[in-house]
């Protein structure tokens, strides 16, 4: 403190005041000489440096982030999990593109609870459900920290480097468990090469940066003001969270392929033209079908995952 508090007319940096004065009594004096001192025990926790965090309705909002991980999870899986069964497929000389997507169609019309309670369904929503969550629960946890509203709040690069994270340790999971399942027929399933992983993890790392953070910097170079655009009824953000995970693929795309093959064909004895040329013929078409995957999984799913979250830390924020 730059002066010390004055009692009684005496001043404790030495100053006295009138002679009447100096029958305060030392203890009061020593006592105020330990305040003076000790101001920390005298000031509010704001003041000390400290900051409350806010954990009024906490259970309620990880619920939020739950339940609205779940919402898109559960809305998306059904299609990426047959788009995803074809791109193996193709790639393996196990099925063409159509025809897979045409039997998975099929049976997700026709014998529903045998598609839902399958294996690859339920890596697919493990998948997404989860890397929602992860997103949503680092959101709130900063929003906690900070006391800021957890509608509006976003952790910025921790959410991204968790939810990179956590969406590519599954999804290598993931791709190594549909390899393995939908690989070349009358193979033997194997190991997926540890170059095949690298590649799909670098895959990943694109599309997550495309879907989580690059939307927001994409969204401000629109044109038109943001008031425009609501009365359109569809936000900046919302075409941004469409458009950047889809354009990423046209470069992801090569990379998975090359995975794909290294793990089809194995790494002996295949010349780099050979491969070039089996990512060259299935490029165009895998590059549209992993469009086609990528905008429900980070687009409509990205999309409803924030506005049900929005919509339910609006509930639980109104008193």
């Amino acid at each position: 403190m730059s002066t010390a508090p004055n009692i009684s007319g005496i001043d404790l940096e030495g100053k006295m005041g009138t002679p009447s004065a100096i029958g305060v009594s030392a203890d009061r004096i020593s006592s105020a000489e330990a305040s003076a001192k000790s101001p920390s025990k005298n000031l509010p926790a704001t003041e000390q440096g400290s900051k409350k965090w806010a954990t009024e309705n906490l259970l309620y909002r990880i619920g939020a982030d739950a339940g609205a991980a779940a919402s898109a999870g559960v809305l998306i899986a059904p299609i990426i999990t047959l788009i995803d069964r074809a791109i193996i497929e193709n790639a393996s000389g196990r099925n063409a593109m159509m025809p897979s997507i045409k039997a998975s169609v099929k049976q997700l019309l026709f014998r529903p609870q045998q598609f839902i309670f399958s294996k690859p369904f339920g890596l697919i929503y493990m998948l997404y459900s989860s890397t929602y969550l992860t997103a949503n629960t680092l959101d709130t946890m900063f929003s906690t920290i900070h006391s800021t509203p957890p509608s509006t709040t976003t952790a910025g690069l921790p959410k991204f480097l968790a939810t990179s994270t956590t969406n590519m340790s599954l999804c290598l999971y993931k791709d190594s468990q549909f390899a393995r399942l939908f690989g070349p027929p009358n193979s033997v399933p194997r190991p997926v090469p540890t170059a095949s992983l690298a590649l799909f993890a670098i895959r990943d790392s694109l599309t997550i940066f495309a879907s989580f953070n690059l939307p927001p910097l994409l969204s401000k170079s629109f044109p038109g003001s943001d008031d425009a655009w609501d009365r359109a009824a569809v936000g900046k953000l919302s075409v941004a969270q469409f458009v950047a995970p889809a354009g990423v693929q046209l470069l992801s795309t090569p990379l998975h392929l090359l995975g794909l093959d290294l793990y089809n064909r194995g790494g002996k004895d295949i010349s780099r033209a050979s491969r070039w040329d089996r990512i060259r013929r299935d490029w165009a078409k895998s590059s549209l079908a992993r469009m086609c995957r990528i905008v429900p999984a980070f687009g409509v799913g990205g999309v409803v995952n924030t506005k049900v979250r929005k919509e339910l830390m609006g509930r639980i924020e109104r008193p």
